[in-house]
């Protein structure tokens, strides 16, 4: 037997594939996920498929070794592992990131040269962000996919207490307490990264000090509505208020 997904839970899933695709962060590949609001050791994703065109009968529920809870006959993620093993080793993250933004990438296989908050808006960057190397677990000739538990275990322990950590020659995965904030860690580390790399091109940047991204992030965190409630215009749904966000409809 199939167990419900709650309505509000899936829509709100829904909308923030949307956002991530409006906003650049996914293309065709990428995923998102939440932890399930009815039983934490499950959580929701959507089956495979390219985010933008995720409806709500395309989300699905799996537990922390990526298997489907209940009858399904629908595809996951090759990469459902990355979300289930952080959810597992991180209580307190309540929602996953996927993604192949482009200017992070360059941060992943450069080094010496560490993605670090340029403005306030990625105060989360709190720490120094860890790069993970797939070839230290899978050997030289992997596809660079995490595709199996023991890949997504030493992923989640590399990330440790990060909020991001990039993945060499791939991507990278952010993670926050909810899925506003997951989301709003995706597009801020993917805008934060692309200037960065124009300010690099100008000279040496002077970056936050830790402790102005730490005052940035907390004053951020509340601030995080405010975004969501755009993002979703943007993406053409239509949301009731920042505090009673309703069910998201498709703007006309």
């Amino acid at each position: 037997m199939q167990m419900k997904i709650p309505e509000q839970a899936c829509a709100d899933l829904v909308l923030a594939n949307r956002i991530l695709a409006a906003q650049g962060v996914v293309d065709a590949f990428g995923h998102v996920s939440q932890r399930a609001p009815d039983d934490p050791e499950t959580f929701l994703i959507s089956r495979s498929c390219a985010p933008q065109l995720i409806e709500a009968d395309d989300i699905m529920r799996l537990d922390f070794d990526g298997n489907p809870v209940g009858d399904t006959s629908m595809t996951p993620y090759l990469e459902r592992f990355i979300h289930g093993q952080i959810y597992a080793a991180r209580p307190d993250v309540g929602a996953i990131v996927h993604s192949h933004s482009a200017s992070v990438i360059p941060f992943g296989v450069v080094a010496d040269v560490p993605l670090r908050p340029i403005y306030h808006m990625a105060g989360f960057l709190t720490d120094a962000v860890p790069i993970f190397e797939i070839s230290d677990c899978a050997g030289p000739c992997c596809d660079m996919l995490v595709r199996d538990n023991d890949l997504g275990r030493a992923l989640a322990r590399d990330l440790g207490n990060s909020m991001i950590i990039l993945m060499r020659g791939h991507g990278s995965t952010v993670v926050g307490t909810d899925l506003k904030s997951a989301v709003f860690h995706a597009v801020y580390a993917e805008v934060n990264a692309k200037i960065q790399l124009q300010a690099q091109s100008l000279g040496t940047p002077r970056l936050l000090s830790p402790g102005e991204a730490r005052a940035a992030a907390k004053t951020n965190s509340a601030q995080m509505g405010r975004a969501w409630q755009l993002w979703a215009l943007q993406a053409g749904f239509q949301q009731a208020s920042e505090t009673n966000p309703g069910i998201p409809t498709p703007s006309s």
